[in-house]
């Protein structure tokens, strides 16, 4: 009996210390995102996590420019990474599509989220990326200048241009822009078209996936001309600014706009801590009940379905560490970003944090069309605007390449 307790015994403490073994086995994860403002941040979640999980390593990788077209070539090539940022909407819808993304429908963590965010990721029924953030693009203010001066926000674009006055008579550039870096300007044109077909949105896309509609209208026509008044109110160098110069310039103090997410915010203020800033919507017409902020959501994970069991497995550790308190803390304090985890805590952020929050209450916002469009028109739209600006394309270049680069994506040419 006793040797056959002592066998037993054995036997528990070898099975015990393999399964240990097992479990400690090192995994190492790749995550790819695009946001670059929060390159730092993003290391930090990822070594408190490893902190947590000391067998487990995410290793960050940042690609800020044309990232969605350089992790489709990953993808299609089968070097996905193991974690992936993703635009909300056609981007999930596309690569869950495709079979690359893992369902997380019934994975507990998506319990923490909000209901209202699961809607961008949410494909024939599934989940296929947490939903981690809501953003607002907009006009991004600096509130000294604006009180110095007596400028009121505007709510039109006439109002716009009385403020832009304002400012220049007094040495103040009243726009920093990035034009150097494409991407601020897909979101630009992105808002504008938005403004610019109000409530139509829904029709409007389903017209351009018939192969009816077109980016062409009266409305757009006019809002280039918008959109030539921006840069004009850019300083000299307009063309010559990416988005690191456009975020140092705010925060100089020198310039009382930009246009731009609100991660950008984080950003300026972590060169000048003192900014004093706060958010309003870009107003492209001069009906003030069309003047809304471009906010959704914004930032998403997905699990790679072709990552092997092991690394799936540590890939929902690290989601699930993201939603948690913990991670929705740090996600709010160090990346100042707009978390989707329900009663997250959000009092400690910043006044253009109160403001997004503001117009979401008040209903004053528009989605993120750019979102709901085939990938490759948003990725177009960032290249072909950048040729507008510098004189390569006419307007109504633009919309006529946009709405080929629409039909292309849907197969009808």
């Amino acid at each position: 009996m006793k040797k056959l307790f002592a066998i037993l015994t054995i036997a528990v403490l070898v099975l015990v210390n393999f399964g240990c073994k097992k479990e400690t086995k090192p995994v190492t994860l790749q995550l790819f995102h695009y946001k670059q403002e929060i390159v730092n941040q993003m290391n930090e979640l990822s070594s408190v996590f490893h902190q947590k999980y000391p067998n487990i390593t995410v290793e960050t990788e940042t690609i800020p420019n044309d990232a969605q077209t350089v992790l489709k070539t990953r993808l299609v090539a089968g070097e996905a990474p193991d974690i992936m940022m993703l635009q909300s909407y056609s981007t999930v819808f596309e690569y869950a599509e495709a079979g690359y993304l893992l369902d997380i429908t019934a994975e507990p963590f998506m319990a923490n989220i909000v209901d209202g965010a699961k809607n961008a990721v949410t494909y024939k029924g599934k989940i296929y990326s947490l939903p981690m953030d809501m953003a607002g693009i907009g006009v991004i203010y600096n509130k000294d200048i604006f009180q110095k001066y007596n400028v009121a926000i505007p709510t039109t674009y006439a109002d716009l241009q009385k403020a832009c006055d304002i400012f220049k008579k007094n040495g103040i550039i009243p726009f920093s822009v990035s034009i150097k870096d494409n991407w601020p300007l897909g979101h630009l044109y992105s808002m504008a078209h938005t403004a610019s077909i109000g409530n139509n949105l829904l029709t409007w896309i389903d017209s351009m996936n018939a192969g009816t509609g077109s980016f062409k209208s009266t409305q757009m026509d006019e809002i280039f001309k918008v959109f030539d008044y921006y840069k004009s109110n850019g300083g000299d160098k307009a063309m010559e600014m990416d988005y690191n110069n456009q975020t140092a310039n705010f925060a100089s103090g020198k310039y009382a706009m930009m246009v731009q997410g609100l991660w950008a915010y984080g950003t300026a203020k972590s060169i000048n801590p003192n900014l004093n800033a706060g958010v309003f919507a870009f107003p492209f017409t001069n009906k003030a009940e069309e003047t809304k902020l471009y906010c959704d959501t914004d930032s998403t994970f997905a699990i790679s379905a072709k990552s092997s069991p092991e690394k799936i497995e540590a890939a929902k550790k690290f989601l699930d560490f993201l939603t948690s308190p913990e991670g929705t803390k740090l996600w709010v304090e160090k990346c100042r970003l707009l978390p989707t985890v329900k009663d997250a805590d959000v009092s400690t952020m910043d006044a253009p944090f109160q403001d997004l929050v503001k117009y979401v209450q008040e209903g004053k916002t528009m989605p993120w069309a750019f979102s709901m469009w085939p990938v490759v028109v948003f990725e177009e739209s960032k290249k072909t605007m950048q040729e507008y600006y510098s004189g390569q394309k006419t307007a109504n270049d633009v919309m006529g390449y946009l709405d080929s680069q629409w039909k292309t994506a849907k197969g009808l040419k």
